[in-house]
């Protein structure tokens, strides 16, 4: 079998210190990639954003380790939640290794509340870094891979995103709008060589059970981020087959995520009544539905297929 490799290749991973981050940086590293590893250093905090910063950068053991296994790599420190930190993230890897070839939109916050109760400044922090970070940080790496013709580009979602958990509705949503952002920089990229791909990884990294399966040392090894790393080196690299694609990863399995329609109900006028009486067919049955890959729009042919101007 043929290995898959980065050789030549510059590679920016944001949050890269720990867990998930980590794994795809020393995985892109291993093959080759030089590596930026961008990570703010701070704690981390699946609640309200209150754990102590660690004494040092985690980021920084990454690039020892990238570097004592023969590899090249440099740490960057830049806020993605910041319009001049994402532009920094970008300089740090022009400045090092010339070019950006490949981009892990990784990096970003967890906050949680009540939908009530849910703070201002916890829906901003999750904004800021899953959205307006991801932007951000995309558009400065674009700027350098528009015109060599090439890059990819991996954007990261969340399983939140597709079932939605009580308590994290802010961070559901930031996490379905990557997709969203997915679609778009993929149709918008296919002229200038740029793929861009989303993932929604599972990994148990923090000691937290799995739904209803306790946390234990077993199901660590089998959600591990290495389990995951895979998938998203395979979506940066030039081998990648395709863009706007979401995918679900964790525990060895991968499975393509889509975007479903069933046929509906058409009718005019329509009313409030019409929607009443014909509530089953608006639903369908899961047979019914379709997929919906990146740059179909079913439903907009659906809508307008009898009209006549």
């Amino acid at each position: 079998m043929d290995e898959l490799r980065f050789d030549g290749r510059v590679a920016v991973v944001t949050g890269a210190g720990r867990n998930l981050g980590r794994a795809y940086a020393l995985l892109l590293a291993s093959r080759g990639a030089k590596v930026v590893v961008n990570d703010l250093g701070v704690g981390i905090s699946d609640t309200d954003g209150s754990t102590p910063a660690p004494e040092t950068n985690p980021g920084v053991a990454v690039v020892d380790e990238i570097r004592a296994a023969g590899g090249e790599a440099v740490l960057d420190t830049h806020s993605i939640a910041e319009p001049d930190g994402a532009e920094a993230i970008i300089a740090t890897a022009l400045d090092a290794f010339g070019t950006v070839d490949a981009l892990i939109n990784n990096a970003g916050v967890v906050r949680q509340g009540p939908v009530g109760e849910m703070p201002h400044d916890f829906t901003r922090a999750v904004v800021d870094t899953h959205v307006l970070g991801t932007i951000a940080v995309t558009r400065a790496a674009w700027r350098v891979m528009q015109p060599e013709g090439y890059g990819r580009i991996l954007h990261v979602s969340s399983g939140a995103a597709i079932g939605g958990i009580a308590n994290m509705s802010v961070y559901s949503a930031v996490k379905l709008a990557v997709v969203g952002l997915t679609r778009a920089h993929a149709v918008e990229g296919a002229a200038h060589g740029i793929k861009v791909n989303v993932i929604a990884p599972y990994a148990s990294v923090r000691g937290n059970a799995f739904g209803p399966i306790p946390w234990s040392p077993e199901l660590a090894t089998w959600l591990a981020p290495e389990q995951v790393a895979p998938l998203a080196a395979y979506l940066v690299h030039e081998d990648c087959p395709v863009s706007g694609e979401w995918f679900t990863v964790g525990g060895g399995y991968v499975g393509r995520a889509v975007v479903a329609l069933n046929p509906g109900y058409k009718g005019r006028p329509l009313s409030m009544e019409r929607l009443r009486d014909e509530w089953d067919a608006v639903m369908g049955n899961d047979a019914d539905f379709s997929v919906s890959p990146a740059g179909r729009a079913d439903e907009v042919r659906t809508m307008m297929e009898d009209f006549r101007p």
